[in-house]
C-alpha cells in the first residue's frame, strides 16, 4: 500500500495534470470574446433561450473558466437572450437504489430521516460540473423548484420559464422544458454529448408506452418543515441518447461548428423532443409504439 502522503499528493495532482492536458492541446487561450465570437458562427442570436450543456474542458484553456464561459454565452444571446442550465441533484434519493458508490444498508433509514431538503436558494447542483453551480448562483438567477431535477435560468425570461415544476413531473409537460418549448428554446451542445440532450428526456415523458417508477427525496414543505417523500413519474433514461441523438442529427435539425476546440451543437428543443417522442418506443425495449 502506497503511503497516505504519497496517496494525498497523487490526488492533489491530478486537477494540476488534467489543466496541463487541457493547455497542452490548446493553440490560444479561450476568452469571452473568442469564444462569443464562436458562438455567434455557430447560429447563436440575440434574443435566443438557450437550453445548454456544456463541457469546459472541451472548449480548451479557457481564461476565466466557467465564469468567462457565461459571460461570452451572456453576450451571445444579448441582453433579451436567456440562458438555462441542469442543476439536478440527483443524491437527493432513496439511498438503497444508490450504486456508485453504494452505502450500507444498516445507513438507509438514518439517510433519509437526516438527508436536508431541497432548497433552491441553498442546495448545491450535484455531478452537473461547475458552470451549472456557477450560473445557478450568478446574481438574478432563477432555480426551479424540484428536489431531484431542477433547471435555473439567468435573463429576462427566467422568472417565466422556471416558475412550474411539479414533483411528479420531472422533465414533462409541467416542467422547464415544456415552459422552454413554448418559448422557441434552442438546445446547445457545448462539447457535451447526446447523453447530456436532457432534451430529449421532454420527448420521452411523452412517449406512448412510457413506463413509470416511484422516486423518493427530501423536501421542504409550505412551513419550511424538512420531510422525506414519494412519487410517481416516468422513467428517465438517458442510456440510449448517444443514439437517439446520432439518429436525430441524420434528420439535419442540427448546426454543429467549432466553438473554442470543441465541435458545438445546436437545434431547436421542440424538435428534439417530438423526435425523440417517437424514436423511444420504437428503440427502447419495454417501450411500446
Amino acid at each position: 500500500m502506497a503511503p497516505v502522503t504519497s496517496v494525498l499528493a497523487g490526488r492533489l495532482a491530478d486537477p494540476a495534470a488534467r489543466e496541463a492536458t487541457v493547455v497542452a492541446r490548446t493553440p490560444a487561450p479561450r476568452t469571452r470574446k473568442t469564444l462569443a465570437a464562436d458562438l455567434r458562427a455557430l447560429g447563436v442570436r440575440d434574443g435566443d433561450v438557450l437550453l445548454t450543456h456544456t463541457s469546459v474542458s472541451a472548449l480548451g484553456w479557457v481564461a476565466g473558466r466557467e465564469h468567462a464561459v457565461i459571460l461570452a454565452l451572456l453576450d451571445a444571446v444579448g441582453p433579451t437572450g436567456t440562458l438555462v442550465v441542469p442543476t439536478q441533484t440527483g443524491t437527493n434519493s432513496d439511498p438503497s437504489e444508490w450504486q456508485a458508490p453504494a452505502v450500507p444498508a444498516e445507513w438507509w433509514d438514518v439517510i433519509r430521516a437526516e438527508a436536508p431538503g431541497f432548497d433552491p436558494a441553498r442546495t448545491p447542483t450535484d455531478g452537473m460540473g461547475w458552470l451549472p453551480e456557477t450560473l445557478r448562483t450568478w446574481p438574478g438567477a432563477v432555480r426551479s423548484t424540484h428536489p431531484q431535477t431542477s433547471f435555473a435560468a439567468l435573463g429576462p425570461s427566467a422568472g417565466a420559464l422556471m416558475a412550474r415544476h411539479d414533483l411528479d413531473c420531472r422533465f414533462g409537460d409541467r416542467s422547464p422544458l415544456a415552459a422552454l418549448e413554448a418559448a422557441g428554446a434552442r438546445v446547445l451542445l457545448l462539447g457535451a454529448g447526446y447523453h447530456a440532450c436532457t432534451a430529449f428526456h421532454l420527448g420521452e415523458a411523452r412517449s406512448a408506452g412510457a413506463p413509470r417508477e416511484r422516486l423518493a427525496c427530501a423536501v421542504l414543505d409550505a412551513d419550511g418543515e424538512r420531510r422525506w417523500t414519494h412519487y410517481v413519474d416516468v422513467v428517465a433514461d438517458e442510456r440510449d441518447f448517444a443514439s437517439l441523438g446520432a439518429a436525430f442529427a441524420g434528420t439535419g435539425e442540427v448546426t454543429a461548428g467549432p466553438v473554442g476546440s470543441a465541435r458545438a451543437k445546436i437545434f431547436a428543443l421542440d424538435a428534439a423532443a417530438r423526435f425523440a417522442s417517437t424514436w423511444i418506443p420504437a428503440h427502447r425495449p419495454g417501450w411500446s409504439s
